[in-house]
């Protein structure tokens, strides 16, 4: 959770006790916020049922650097920018990227 903290610091982010706070820049004059639940994965499912288990912290940066951005596809523009291979992340434990087991 050490991770977690740095990132909140780093972007000036609030939390609460079950959720990382992101502000979001102002669109058509409403103030938006994104909520995410302090996990250490977050899955994204695509509509074939696949599913990715991505690092909290990954997530939190791509929505604060692409906030008008799909989360899936500001995840894939921060990877591609560091130079990581997507299929080189560390998945949650037990899960794998792919069809979730019957």
């Amino acid at each position: 959770m050490e991770e977690l903290r740095e990132i909140i610091n780093k972007y000036g982010l609030q939390e609460d006790l079950e959720y990382i706070i992101i502000p979001l820049p102002d669109k058509n004059g409403k103030k938006r916020r994104c909520f995410l639940l302090k996990r250490q994965f977050i899955r994204i499912v695509d509509q074939e049922k696949n599913f990715v288990d991505y690092p909290l912290a990954d997530a939190i940066e791509a929505t604060v650097r692409y906030p008008d951005l799909l989360l899936s596809e500001a995840l894939f523009q921060v990877y591609t920018e560091r130079g990581t291979d997507i299929s080189s992340l560390p998945f949650a434990p037990n899960k794998t990227a792919g069809i979730e087991p019957k």
